[in-house]
């Protein structure tokens, strides 16, 4: 899965328990007719990947959605989402489009059967 869009923040990496896990979080925007403020996160040795990368820099980002469940002390089932990421790498104005743009075009080039 890929999210591609504007970064607007950009975390420092935090160290959590006995320093053994480290994560560190950055907000895309996507360029759409409904943005989204999507926060991805990068765990491990993948917080490194972030370095090199600025606010406004447009990216694109490989992701994997992780969930869990939790119980509290009072035995309260709880679920919870990460939209973790493991990759990213920058991306040009033209290449942040819409796929229903991209789609439209697509289409009615495949039924043209015009020459010209």
């Amino acid at each position: 899965m890929e999210i591609k869009g504007t970064i607007i923040k950009i975390g420092e990496t935090q160290t959590i328990g006995d320093g053994s896990f480290r994560k560190r979080e950055v907000v895309v925007k996507t360029n759409e007719q409904y943005p989204q403020q999507i926060l991805v996160q990068f765990v491990q040795d993948k917080c490194d990947v972030l370095n090199g990368y600025n606010v406004n820099d447009m990216v694109a980002i490989g992701v994997n959605l992780r969930g869990r469940e939790w119980t509290s002390p009072q035995g309260e089932v709880k679920y919870f989402n990460t939209i973790q990421g493991w990759r990213i790498t920058r991306i040009h104005q033209a290449e942040v489009v819409t796929k229903t743009s991209n789609d439209s075009s697509d289409e009615s080039a495949a039924t043209d059967d015009l020459p010209f």
